[in-house]
């Protein structure tokens, strides 16, 4: 074979080569067009004001920088030698200032110009920032005791050794919050957490790390029932609850129990708290026997058991929710585009909108507002309601939706009389969300007490964030304060914003 064939052979084979490349790059390129219309694009139809959160974005944010990736590594590879463009790094956010930084100064090799020798003047710096994390690390606390002995007395002095949740044990409250933290934020199981410290070369068996768990969640039962207590004091409440998966013994099965969730009011003064109260099944009595002889507002959905709450004899007063009520429009809406259902959402969205207006007022002025823009909205609406259901054949999905708000009108519009009461059951349902999510990993609980003491700390977590506070770092400073702490100071110890502890203190 001549070399002008061999020539000609390799040019065919790196145009072929070049032809693929195009092709892949072509498809990829078609690919992340297709991933930002599905991240930035317009998805829904759906008129709130706050967007839905699409659960499936990381997914679509993490294939979108895959596709990025292969396609600059082959245009790098179509364009070997060529300079390569600076990536754009618009919008990215400051990293926060809290954090601790560790320097690197990266000198030149020489001080002299490399042309002509002379020495370089420094005439500023470039600093760029990059986030990093260690993970768990693993470190023993040795507490030292020197004893002392008088030889006349023949005493012996030393200190006490130092009073801790679990007494005699070898878990610092640093490592039982970091257990908690794992198992019930995070929804760790235990034997993740048990090879997470494996691979340290720290053996912590599942049988101790339970141990820990069930001790300490005894522990913490008082700041639980403290929180319970002051829940109560206030004179609306949000309820919800959520079916939970409960192992059965000998049957090799599971049956359903729930979650149920009480949690103050934003529009009202006050600390900000959430309790979860497990129960073994659904019935109306479980919030009876939480209530008790509470009376106030209570904010539910349209579950039949909680209609025993405000029979006459009561004193528990119902609030609908209108984020309930909404949905079984926009649920139409997507099933058959009906006009009717549209009016209706645009209807309710005005008065989502002069709720989001009176967001900051104080209550006073809320209730000025709802007086001069909800109650003529709501008044609107009741009338296009009526109009429209006597205009609707019985049974289908519109007389329904329809229906559903008509019936329980009365307790809709209460809200919009006042200053204070909610217009929806939204807080509540977005509390629940992440332990809703975080089934999917610990799929079931093993026992009833188990449940009980999931829900007393997801009440002591979720009271924290819902206060602004760090619940792994708040646990572990409790865990710390707690074996020597008075009862009678109790409160300052619950997981609430600084302003609400000082308040409490007063009072």
């Amino acid at each position: 074979m001549q070399v002008s064939d061999i020539i000609q052979t390799l040019l065919d084979q790196a145009q072929k080569e070049i032809r693929a490349q195009e092709c892949k790059i072509q498809a990829l390129t078609l690919e992340l067009a297709h991933l930002r219309r599905i991240r930035f694009g317009k998805r829904n139809e759906s008129l709130s004001l706050q967007s839905q959160p699409d659960l499936f974005e990381e997914t679509v944010q993490t294939d979108t920088a895959a596709v990025t990736a292969e396609i600059e590594q082959l245009n790098s590879s179509a364009k070997q030698g060529a300079s390569k463009p600076p990536r754009s790094r618009a919008g990215r956010q400051p990293l926060p200032d809290h954090l601790p930084r560790i320097e690197h100064r990266h000198e030149p090799q020489s001080c002299q110009c490399g042309q002509c020798g002379r020495d370089l003047i420094k005439i500023g710096e470039d600093i760029t920032e990059q986030l990093d994390v260690e993970p768990a690390r693993f470190f023993v606390h040795r507490h030292i005791r020197p004893q002392y002995a008088c030889k006349t007395c023949e005493t012996i002095t030393a200190e006490p050794v130092p009073p801790a949740v679990i007494d005699g044990g070898m878990a610092a409250p640093g490592l039982l919050a970091w257990v908690i933290t794992n198992k019930y934020l995070n929804h760790l199981p235990l034997y993740r957490l048990e090879q997470i410290a494996a691979r340290e070369k720290v053996i912590l068996s599942r049988s101790t790390l339970a141990e820990w768990v069930g001790r300490t969640g005894v522990a913490l039962q008082p700041l639980v029932d403290r929180l319970t207590w002051h829940l109560l004091q206030g004179n609306t409440l949000h309820a919800d609850e959520t079916p939970v998966a409960q192992l059965d013994p000998g049957n090799g099965k599971t049956r359903k129990a729930y979650l149920w969730a009480y949690r103050s009011n934003d529009l009202e003064p006050g600390p900000r708290i959430i309790i979860f109260d497990y129960q073994a099944g659904r019935s109306g009595r479980h919030a009876q026997n939480f209530l008790q002889d509470w009376q106030g507002h209570l904010l539910v959905d349209d579950y039949g058991g909680y209609k025993p709450l405000f029979s006459s004899t009561s004193p528990c007063t119902e609030l609908g929710c209108w984020a309930h009520a909404r949905r079984k429009f926009f649920d139409l809406h997507q099933a058959n585009n009906s006009p009717m259902a549209m009016e209706a959402l645009q209807r309710i969205g005005m008065l989502y909108a002069i709720e989001a207006e009176g967001k900051h007022l104080t209550i006073e002025d809320r209730q000025q507002l709802r007086a001069e823009k909800s109650l003529p909205a709501l008044n609107a609406l009741h009338d296009w309601l009526i109009q429209t259901r006597l205009q609707t054949a019985n049974g289908g999905g519109s007389a329904k939706a329809l229906d559903y708000t008509l019936k329980r009108w009365p307790s809709l519009i209460r809200y919009a009389h006042t200053g204070h009461l909610p217009i929806d059951n939204n807080p509540i349902e977005n509390a629940i969300r992440p332990i809703a999510l975080g089934k999917k990993n610990w799929l079931f609980t093993g026992s009833e007490r188990a449940g009980q003491r999931a829900a007393a700390i997801q009440t002591l977590f979720g009271t924290a964030q819902l206060n602004g506070l760090d619940p792994s770092a708040w646990l572990k400073d409790t865990l710390i304060k707690l074996p020597t702490w008075p009862n009678n100071r109790i409160d300052e110890l619950l997981p609430l914003a600084p302003e609400f502890i000082k308040s409490l203190q007063q009072k």
